[in-house]
């Protein structure tokens, strides 16, 4: 053999030990985990769930904010949606641990990072669940927060209106908040509101069982609570008088026909299907005083339903460090799950325990147990209040229902506390 050829054995066998090498070292290291994880094989966050179910049924309420059985027919609801046969690390965490991870995040607003030390699952992976589950979720439950077809229905959530809160001819209580996000990424002032800080407005409807009607999240924080809704769906609907409102009736002793009407507060503008309260300060027992104490007693209703979901779901409670439409998804989830607990036969009294809600004894109201915990003055915040002029038409609407007020609608109470 020459001295070429030597060379050329020697150089192939050398070649061919360093690709073995290197393949067994590419074998060897196929994936990596920090250190937090590796105890996950032998506690994750399912043996905890189970373990709070079993031993203790009022931790597992307290950390899902729901009973065991109305988490197991949600898991069997989203179950299809989210099942995924990949042996990814993070595709291959059981369904139910995506649940409780989102319904914790839910429940507290936790940070990922403290979300990643009781689940033991990295950070990347949360963001992703949560959008994956809360979207489930939405899919899942959006029978729960559903607007009226039909007059039949919208006759139902009048009936309750007069017969729970003596306002007659009212088809819900309209409300909106700001929610507060970061600087969204290259959205210069878009989100940038009033009070000087990022957000996006949460405008919802509500009937007089504290139940979301229609949600609309996501416009931008620089709008205020009127310009809402003046470019929100519901809006639209009314105008083009596509939601089938009940036909305008007469109210009982009176003689003028008034429409079915929206209960708002003064950031709206007063329309023939939307009240307002009087502006001003007015003589106790005038007519425009009681008329602003049955309207105040009436949209209280949507002052609850906000004032519910953000005691229960902290994460609207807290600045969402997320992106405008990954945020809005967020926030309809916990509407979407408000409706879910409240319509609850097993969990309503899990959600909303007797005395939660504000209520009256003779007229006397009792504040409900969610007003002793105010969200922080950063979050969760009314929007802006703008002085908006009405039509005549309009504020003759608002005068014949104050008139009924002052007489055949009267109730005993009303001049006590007016």
């Amino acid at each position: 053999m020459n001295d070429d050829s030597k060379i050329a054995a020697a150089a192939f066998i050398i070649l061919c030990d360093t690709l073995t090498k290197k393949q067994k070292r590419r074998v060897k290291r196929r994936y990596w985990m920090t250190r937090i994880f590796h105890s996950r094989n032998i506690y994750s966050g399912s043996d905890l769930l189970c373990d709070l179910a079993i031993e203790n049924t009022g931790q597992f309420k307290n950390f899902c904010r729901l009973s065991s059985s109305d988490f197991e027919m949600i898991l069997n609801l989203i179950g299809p949606k989210i099942q995924k046969e990949n042996t990814n690390f993070r595709l291959a965490i059981p369904i139910k641990e995506r649940l409780a991870l989102v319904l914790r995040f839910l429940a507290t607003g936790d940070s990922y990072t403290s979300l990643m030390y009781t689940f033991k699952i990295s950070k990347q992976s949360i963001s992703t669940i949560i959008i994956e589950v809360c979207k489930a979720l939405t899919e899942v439950l959006k029978d729960y927060i559903k607007t009226p077809s039909t007059a039949e229905k919208w006759l139902e959530i009048s009936s309750e209106f007069d017969q729970q809160w003596n306002f007659p001819h009212c088809l819900g209580a309209i409300d909106g908040k700001h929610v507060v996000l970061q600087a969204p990424v290259g959205s210069g002032s878009e989100y940038f509101n009033y009070k000087s800080f990022f957000s996006i407005v949460l405008f919802a409807l509500v009937d007089a069982n504290y139940n979301f009607v229609f949600a609309d999240i996501g416009c931008q924080g620089r709008i205020s609570d009127g310009g809402v809704f003046k470019n929100s769906l519901l809006w639209k609907k009314i105008e083009d008088n596509s939601l089938a409102f009940p036909e305008a009736a007469i109210l009982p002793g009176q003689q003028k026909i008034i429409p079915y009407v929206i209960l708002g507060d003064d950031a709206f503008a007063l329309h023939e299907h939307l009240m307002k309260p009087y502006a001003g300060l007015h003589k106790k027992g005038s007519l425009e005083r009681i008329f602003n104490y049955r309207l105040s007693r009436a949209r209280r209703v949507v002052e609850n339903a906000f004032g519910i979901a953000s005691a229960v779901f902290r994460v609207l409670r807290k600045p969402m460090l997320l992106e405008p439409n990954k945020a809005a998804l967020v926030v309809l989830t916990t509407l979407y799950l408000h409706n879910f607990l409240r319509q609850s036969n097993i969990s309503r009294n899990i959600y909303t325990p007797r005395g939660t809600v504000d209520y009256e004894e003779n007229g006397k109201l009792i504040q409900g147990s969610w007003r002793q915990e105010q969200p922080p003055s950063e979050s969760f915040l009314s929007v802006r209040k703008v002085p908006r002029k009405s039509s005549n038409g309009a504020q003759e609407i608002r005068s014949e229902i104050a008139a009924y007020f002052m007489n055949n609608g009267s109730v005993v109470w009303q001049n006590d506390y007016a």
